[in-house]
């Protein structure tokens, strides 16, 4: 004899499978990497900052003309190639985008470091690929491409953000 299908229990297996497939699917979405900017677009970002390479950093310099602390450069080379309004601080644009693993960082994403203790970001660059980024370094020197793993930038890694939304401001301060 057959017995017959409890209603009960195939509700709570139901719900079981489907506790179980939400569960992956966040945990799925919650480990993925961010999309990819486009080809084009990473291309364009980072011919803007090849573009400036040898200008001048000045601390606290927000324009070409005088010259470009770091987060002013990444500021300069966002709106120019995408019409997006970064943050004025390294420390705030660690808040726009998507986190990005270190094993993950593509041509295009921002570099976080930490080059004035442990506690904040204090320094920006892009990634431009081939384990090299671009960045306005400090004063005395100009904006230039260095390895990500030399032994001092190596060290002093923080994080990486993606940057999505060619025409949209990332964020509204100033």
């Amino acid at each position: 004899m057959v017995a017959a299908a409890d209603p009960l229990e195939d509700m709570i297996r139901s719900r079981n499978s489907s506790t179980a497939t939400f569960n992956q699917s966040v945990r799925t979405t919650h480990t993925q990497t961010p999309d990819a900017i486009s080809k084009e677009q990473a291309g364009d970002l980072i011919m803007n900052a090849m573009g400036l390479i040898g200008l001048s950093y000045i601390y606290g310099g927000n324009n070409p003309e005088q010259g470009l602390d770091c987060s002013a450069f990444m500021q300069y080379i966002f709106k120019q190639s995408m019409k997006i309004n970064l943050p004025r601080t390294s420390a705030e644009q660690t808040n726009v985008g998507s986190y990005v693993e270190r094993s993950q960082i593509q041509p295009g994403d921002m570099v976080f470091f930490r080059t004035a203790g442990a506690g904040r970001i204090s320094h920006v660059g892009m990634y431009i690929g081939n384990d090299r980024f671009i960045h306005a370094p400090r004063t005395g020197k100009n904006i230039e491409i260095t390895s990500l793993s030399s032994k001092y930038w190596g060290s002093k890694y923080a994080t990486a953000r993606r940057v999505n939304g060619a025409g949209k401001a990332a964020a509204s301060f100033r």
